[in-house]
């Protein structure tokens, strides 16, 4: 059940990286799974998952930008 609420939260996220970048859904995933962000919240020990979507997305627009 974890793997599924994980699962839904980034599928949720790549749906708003999308919206926010403008890009199309692929592209969207692509990039998420390229990010250090997207390493830290597969990984439990850094507790990106009880974060919040926004807060998951703002990181990743920041990273995208550096």
């Amino acid at each position: 059940m974890r793997d599924t609420v994980l699962w839904r939260k980034q599928s949720h996220i790549i749906m708003m990286l999308a919206e926010a970048l403008q890009i199309d859904a692929e592209r969207a995933l692509d990039l998420f799974y390229s990010t250090k962000t997207y390493q830290q919240l597969s990984d439990s020990k850094y507790g990106l998952q009880l974060m919040s979507d926004q807060y998951i997305l703002d990181n990743i627009m920041q990273e995208i930008q550096q």
